[in-house]
């Protein structure tokens, strides 16, 4: 009685209303998406991103629990309009990666080199943030394209608190994939997850790389918050982590 009181007066309709155009608008935005959505588990997602990567239908690419991880660029009251992925491949050959990065985070420290080997961590886009077991359903993206390193063009990707926009993140890709076999795997709302084939070499190598990760993303602490622990991480991680907050 008391909410159909509380409806004549008005009060919940806004809310309501409000409800109606989101489910109205992600219905807009999945009918807008061009690329096919594979279901999985959290227990089978790397599975299944092998056996996708092998089918050759295309680059998968996990996007975690929930499809409007890569659904925002596509709503219909997105703020900036959908840039032709031609233009930002031709925007990301022009990048001088890592060149154009800037200094990074001039609050990370140095710190001295890890008395201990840092634990290497695991792929965790498929975990659940809080309990870190395989979430139930998890989502692959399949993008219609044989380089991976042009998934974030294609998902226009990027742009957002403090993130880089998507030429830079292809840009990067090329080139952590020339130097380490980086290869994406996952990409979230505001995450990226690569795994790499190669790690670096000497210590000397593995702070500039640090250096490079800090100045790409600011929130990056691959085994540290130095830059001598990060580096310390990198020399064992076969799984790269970003996360833009």
């Amino acid at each position: 009685m008391l909410k159909g009181f509380l409806s004549a007066l008005g009060f919940g309709s806004r809310e309501s209303a409000a409800a109606r155009q989101s489910i109205d608008q992600r219905a807009e935005a999945r009918a807008r998406f061009p690329y096919e959505i594979v279901e999985t588990t959290g227990e089978n997602a790397l599975a299944k991103w092998e056996e996708l990567k092998s089918a050759g239908r295309g680059v998968p690419v996990i996007v975690g629990d929930d499809v409007d991880n890569v659904l925002r660029p596509f709503y219909p009251d997105a703020s900036e309009p959908l840039i032709p992925v031609s233009e930002q491949l031709a925007a990301a050959d022009a990048i001088r990666f890592p060149e154009g990065l800037g200094a990074g985070d001039d609050d990370v420290a140095l710190g001295e080199w890890p008395a201990e080997r840092p634990e290497p961590v695991g792929f965790s886009a498929a975990l659940d943030p809080r309990s870190q077991t395989p979430m139930p359903r998890v989502y692959v993206v399949l993008i219609p394209t044989d380089d991976p390193t042009t998934v974030p063009a294609y998902l226009h990707w990027g742009n957002f608190n403090g993130c880089l926009p998507a030429p830079y993140h292809v840009a990067a890709l090329r080139n952590w994939r020339d130097r380490y076999g980086a290869e994406l795997v996952a990409l979230g709302s505001d995450t990226l997850e690569l795994r790499v084939a190669r790690k670096p070499a000497t210590r000397e190598e593995a702070l500039e790389l640090a250096r490079i990760h800090s100045a790409y993303c600011s929130e990056f602490a691959q085994g540290g918050e130095t830059l001598s622990g990060m580096a310390a991480g990198l020399m064992v991680q076969e799984w790269w982590s970003f996360w833009w907050d």
